[in-house]
């Protein structure tokens, strides 16, 4: 565990420790007040609104900088409850270039190596998959200036999909289990599955024009009797959740199921599960990550720990060889940092880890030994038809690019 992150104190926050100061003050005086027979609260000051989100009302845009130890370059997000807008801001919280993508994120972007933008839309359908929040349904690719050059569209897509090196694109779906299967599923609420059925992962690799070329079943390589949804709370409407499917450098690939709190390395050429990480030390875990010296990254949600009293979040990385928790990051007081869903983290150049607090649109970096150099909160809401306090700043990956890689990007037209 490292020290609690010590942010370093600038403008905009000492002036929110001042202004947090004056009202406890305010509150002391106003008691003195009381005790006076003093009326110290105006009708006005009284009948002032109050947000009553409370994630808003923390403060949202940017927070804290320290430059001298922040890696630099722009910072890429898209808030799942958007319109399809994708934003690119700077250390200081300016944004620096949008796209406007056709659909809503199903669930984010990113930018390829070659520099064009790929991103996961949501295009909702009546089934189980396409009223869940996670829903996919199109994935694409566009040039810096927002113009699509390509797109597939695949029912049964999800949470994910990536550009692999050989053009084709890979798709992270799920479908209904075969009743056979499904009885064999152990774990979750007891009568909570999706009018009977229980839905599983598949991944399917498709040609730019859509022909499906592979694909890969869950249930054909895990076992449902053993990997157990873990959490006793959740429904047993999904048995594997999966939310990430990365390419590793050697074309073999890493998927995440959140259920289940497994990782698994499959190998490309005959779907074999070649490494398994499960519960514990996982739990409902997202976005594994290929490092350079060949460990993993992995944002660590923890809402339901099979080794800790209390749920929390942290980043880890992992030694895939030995499945050994080489580095670690999570708060000083653990529960201070949890995010129960989605979230995403990412080795930056100089060695510091930006951390994506999804659950509250909460951006960070941290150094090796955990200290925080960067801070940003997405100031974007969902739809205001909701109650004030039920609107949320959802992100479900952010990803931090060098000039270079937006040069790169630039010329992508």
């Amino acid at each position: 565990m490292v020290d609690r992150p010590r942010a370093k104190i600038t403008r905009r926050n000492f002036a929110g420790m001042c202004i947090g100061a004056a009202a406890a003050c305010g509150t002391a005086f106003d008691s003195v007040s009381q005790v006076r027979g003093a009326q110290s609260i105006s009708s006005s000051t009284a009948k002032t609104a109050i947000d009553q989100n409370p994630i808003r009302r923390r403060g949202t845009g940017f927070r804290a900088l320290d430059a001298s130890r922040a890696s630099p370059g722009l910072t890429l997000f898209s808030p799942i409850e958007g319109d399809g807008m994708v934003y690119l801001i700077d250390l200081t919280g300016k944004i620096v270039h949008t796209w406007k993508m056709p659909h809503p994120p199903g669930l984010y972007g990113y930018l390829t190596e070659k520099g064009t933008l790929f991103y996961n839309g949501k295009i909702p359908n009546d089934t189980f998959l396409g009223k869940a929040p996670f829903k996919g349904g199109a994935a694409l690719e566009a040039d810096w200036n927002g113009k699509v050059l390509w797109e597939v569209r695949h029912p049964n897509h999800h949470h994910d999909g990536r550009l692999l090196k050989n053009g084709n694109v890979l798709l992270l779906c799920a479908t209904e289990l075969s009743n056979d299967v499904a009885r064999k599923v152990q774990g979750g609420r007891p009568g909570t599955e999706e009018k009977g059925r229980i839905w599983a992962d598949y991944l399917v690799e498709m040609t730019k024009d859509g022909r499906t070329v592979w694909e890969w079943r869950s249930w054909e390589h895990l076992d449902p009797a053993k990997d157990v949804i873990t959490a006793v709370q959740d429904k047993r409407s999904e048995w594997t959740h999966g939310n990430a499917v990365m390419e590793l450098p050697d074309g073999n690939l890493l998927v995440s199921f959140r259920d289940i709190s497994t990782i698994i390395k499959i190998d490309r050429r005959t779907g074999q599960i070649l490494w398994k990480m499960g519960a514990p030390p996982l739990s409902g875990q997202h976005a594994p990550t290929p490092l350079p010296n060949g460990n993993i990254l992995i944002f660590d949600n923890g809402p339901h720990r099979l080794d800790e009293s209390f749920p929390f979040s942290r980043v880890i990385e992992v030694d895939s060889r030995t499945s050994e928790i080489v580095w670690k990051y999570e708060e000083g007081i653990r529960s201070n940092f949890f995010s129960p869903r989605i979230s995403n983290a990412q080795r930056l150049p100089n060695g510091n880890t930006l951390v994506n607090d999804g659950w509250f649109g909460r951006f960070f970096e941290v150094t090796s030994d955990g200290e925080v150099v960067w801070e940003y909160v997405n100031p974007y809401f969902g739809p205001a038809s909701k109650p004030a306090k039920a609107q949320n700043n959802n992100v479900f990956r952010v990803y931090r690019y060098t000039d270079e890689e937006i040069a790169r990007a630039r010329a992508a037209v």
